[in-house]
């Protein structure tokens, strides 16, 4: 469907607050900026929510079977959404 990309090298492991989940964001932003974001597979904002929307939609759970949110989670959301088809 889109020509082969990659995602984000942001990191969201490090996530455990709302204060974390921002400087990740900006961390998301200076790749974007310094890569161009010609490079991610979904570079575009249409492209970039479709997926967005999409991989929430696919409900991806932890082992336990059930997601809990968090600031990670909404990260993990993000690095997926430049990447996922």
């Amino acid at each position: 469907m889109f020509e082969t990309g990659r995602t984000t090298t942001a990191d969201p492991g490090g996530i455990s607050s709302r204060d974390d989940f921002a400087a990740f964001v900006g961390q998301m932003l200076a790749d974007c900026r310094d890569r161009g974001c010609h490079e991610w597979e979904n570079a575009t904002l249409e492209r970039f929510l479709e997926a967005l929307a999409a991989f929430a939609d696919a409900r991806v759970v932890g082992e336990a079977g059930q997601e809990s949110p968090s600031w990670r989670l909404f990260g993990e959301m993000l690095v997926a959404a430049t990447g996922y088809e």
